[in-house]
């Protein structure tokens, strides 16, 4: 398991304002935003951190355009920031059946799709999602996903240009992910990463990719995003998208 992507609610400017592009450039990450998918009702751009990246969503019309239901409301109701974030997995059917058991409502596994063309047309990625309810504390939530084999990963990382590996910063490595935790949300951490280690303020969970990921109590909601850079130019510079603060080390 590792991260796969945070999908990322964002106002306009992150998409249309070349000063505002230019700053997340100037930290290092080649940010393209004309280049991702979308349809009438939303728009995606990417920022590709290795093998990981961000999905910054912008939502054009109210009924999103085919976007998933659900996070066009959150998005209508002004939610800025992460709202979902994915970790890869090599067998979704196992997670969701473990899950299961564990009394946790997890999602089906479904290959994504959204409609195009006046919804008229389908698309549908190489890809399974399974989403677990959001937590009560804080505006987001964890999903899974899987590739649908080895030929689409490959076909999804020839996509994945410019990708800030060009300027040394190599991936993501941790997520602080701070907020207002409930007793459900902090049972519900433990059961997805049973290996978790719980302090008084915080669980730590480490995943197989050597990444972390660290649920930290806190009365604010923020994230806190580290990557690792090997680039003196890039090093220790940050980066900020609403309540999300890119930092690398």
């Amino acid at each position: 398991m590792k991260i796969d992507h945070l999908v990322i609610n964002v106002d306009e400017k992150y998409q249309t304002d070349l000063s505002t592009i230019d700053n997340i450039k100037n930290n290092g990450f080649p940010y393209e935003p004309k280049w991702g998918k979308g349809t009438s009702g939303f728009k995606a751009s990417n920022i590709w951190i290795g093998d990981g990246y961000f999905e910054m969503i912008r939502i054009l019309k109210a009924n999103g355009g085919g976007w998933r239901e659900e996070w066009v409301k959150k998005y209508n109701n002004n939610h800025r920031g992460l709202i979902c974030l994915f970790l890869d997995t090599d067998n979704i059917a196992e997670e969701f059946e473990r899950l299961s058991r564990l009394g946790i409502s997890i999602s089906k596994p479904e290959y994504l799709k959204f409609k195009w063309g006046f919804g008229l047309l389908t698309r549908t990625m190489p890809w399974q999602n399974a989403y677990l309810p959001f937590f009560e504390g804080v505006p987001f939530q964890l999903g899974f996903q899987q590739m649908k084999d080895e030929a689409s990963r490959n076909w999804m990382q020839q996509y994945m240009i410019p990708n800030s590996k060009e300027n040394g910063i190599d991936r993501i490595t941790a997520l602080n992910l701070c907020g207002n935790y409930t007793e459900n949300d902090r049972t519900l951490i433990c059961k997805v990463f049973p290996n978790a280690v719980l302090d008084e303020d915080k669980i730590i969970a480490l995943l197989p990719s050597g990444q972390k990921l660290a649920f930290i109590q806190s009365e604010t909601h923020s994230v806190e995003i580290l990557t690792q850079c090997t680039n003196e130019k890039y090093k220790r510079k940050s980066t900020t998208i609403h309540n999300i603060t890119v930092v690398n080390g």
